[in-house]
């Protein structure tokens, strides 16, 4: 079958990270026998300045005729594309791999891998909040049972294919409710896999067991805003977000992004890490093999994670994790890892 790929470049450093990227995202596919066709569509800051608008209606025309898309990071207007597009398009699974890679300056553990499952459609970042009075600021978080119940089996099918063990992460101490609800129901369908094992956990304990004994986890699960920051934290254990990629999943389409922003800092000096996209990339092709039953594209995904471990373990690397090449060095470095690559 033919993939349909939207890209979107983003703001800051991410039109530099998918411009070094085109090559293998171009090869990959020829390298193993996959008919892909990419569209670059537009969606961001620097979008909402030429158009007046974020995420435009062309954008999301395209989004809707493609099996996936692959996002660079974007800037202040990021509430206004990414969790926009989460909740149109039902996005409801947010999936942070945390993996440690080989990288010139040594990571603060060096044996960590474990995934974060975050809810991705509701609880506070649903944008519901409002003044009772000018002193007064209220913000509403949803947590429903239909979005408790498919966000606990993702992550329980995902560590099937793992370790088998599930840590639910809450606050039901505190909000009784909310919490509570996600607790519950976490609790039971927990019984329907006998064969994975299920921990709770408070999510401060659950920040403090992150850094001091990672290797207890398999699979997170969690709700949206803990979710959020837990997957930074997390990202400061392999030592850059830089190497953080990150999927948005739903039932028939998927984005997938880094996990940091878009570092307007470095933006245009060609230092910028670009694993965090080409890994992205990486997860991308392994979903569409798995949704759409092509071996190949799974196996060209798992090949291009690879290929990123190997050039990361010949020191090529960015600034950002103690290495003293450019971006698209790093990335051809990656390029070239791949089987039967040539320049």
């Amino acid at each position: 079958m033919k993939f349909k790929i939207a890209l979107i470049p983003g703001d800051g450093i991410g039109p530099e990270q998918l411009s070094v990227s085109m090559n293998i995202l171009y090869k990959l596919p020829k390298l193993y026998g996959l008919d892909v066709e990419y569209i670059e569509v537009e969606a961001g800051d620097g979008c909402k300045a030429k158009r007046g608008i974020a995420l435009p209606d062309d954008t999301l025309n395209i989004l809707k005729e493609s099996h996936a898309c692959l996002k660079g990071p974007v800037g202040e207007t990021a509430a206004e594309v990414i969790v926009r597009l989460r909740q149109l398009f039902d996005l409801y699974a947010n999936v942070r791999p945390i993996k440690s890679y080989p990288i010139p300056i040594p990571p603060l553990r060096s044996d960590v891998d474990f995934v974060i499952v975050r809810e991705n459609t509701e609880d506070v970042y649903r944008g519901l909040e409002f003044k009772l009075t000018p002193d007064i600021a209220i913000c509403l978080r949803i947590i429903s049972r239909r979005a408790c119940e498919r966000i606990v089996r993702y992550g329980f099918d995902l560590a099937m294919t793992r370790r088998k063990k599930v840590t639910v992460v809450h606050k039901s101490n505190v909000m009784k409710i909310s919490d509570g609800l996600f607790a519950e129901i976490s609790r039971s369908i927990a019984r329907e896999y006998p064969s994975v094992s299920l921990e709770e956990m408070y999510v401060d304990a659950a920040a403090y067991h992150i850094i001091m004994d990672p290797r207890r986890f398999d699979v997170i699960v969690t709700t949206n805003m803990f979710g959020d920051i837990l997957s930074d934290e997390a990202a400061a254990l392999i030592g850059s977000l830089g190497l953080a990629p990150s999927a948005n999943i739903g039932e028939n389409f998927a984005l997938f992004e880094p996990v940091h922003g878009c570092a307007p800092d470095i933006a245009g000096k060609g230092i910028a890490n670009p694993c965090s996209l080409i890994l992205s990339a990486s997860m991308m092709f392994i979903w569409l093999g798995r949704r759409y039953n092509v071996e190949a594209s799974i196996e060209a995904g798992i090949d291009l994670e690879k290929a990123v471990f190997n050039a990361l373990s010949e020191g090529y690397a960015t600034p950002d994790i103690g290495g003293r090449y450019s971006s698209r060095e790093v990335a051809e470095a990656i390029a070239s890892k791949l089987k039967g690559y040539e320049y």
